[in-house]
């Protein structure tokens, strides 16, 4: 796959940003006989296995992924929303390349897999695989999910599971 389509698929830029990225000296390949050095590439339609690459743009190292596939300790005071109300989106808290990923549906980058209340906080899968997205959130594959609560008044609580 060429460079640049790789920072493309990575969620580093439109083709052509990727392409003057690299172009401009902000793209290094680990490879080669010493792999923990990475080499300046200024050819932006290089080719590379994608099989364990690893790059770095700008000073930060990436590794090439298919998909995404993150877990988040979501703090409070956030919304798992792209379009937050009150509270800051947890999209805030991710890289731009995470957020900026191309997809074929609407929404570009990582989506989270459920939600979480803006006062929890809690684990959070997020993944631009809507595939796995589906399968882990539609009530038609019963995926049984458990859930930990700890609350300040007790005595305050019912709980009802479906």
């Amino acid at each position: 796959m060429q460079l640049q389509e790789i920072l493309y698929t990575q969620g580093f830029g439109t083709r052509r940003v990727c392409a003057g990225l690299i172009q401009q000296g902000h793209v290094q390949v680990f490879g080669g006989e010493d792999s923990d050095a990475p080499v300046l590439c200024n050819d932006a339609s290089a080719e590379f296995d994608t099989t364990d690459l690893r790059f770095r743009v700008q000073g930060v190292d990436w590794p090439y992924a298919e998909k995404a596939y993150l877990v988040l300790n979501k703090p409070t005071a956030t919304e798992c929303s792209q379009k937050p109300s009150t509270y800051p989106s947890i999209y805030t808290l991710l890289p731009s390349p995470l957020r900026t990923r191309p997809q074929k549906a609407a929404v570009q980058g990582v989506q989270a897999v459920g939600r979480l209340d803006q006062d929890t906080t809690g684990m959070l899968l997020l993944t631009d695989d809507g595939k796995f997205i589906h399968r882990m959130s539609s009530p038609r594959h019963h995926v049984p999910k458990v859930y930990e609560v700890r609350v300040k008044h007790a005595r305050w609580v019912s709980l009802i599971c479906a």
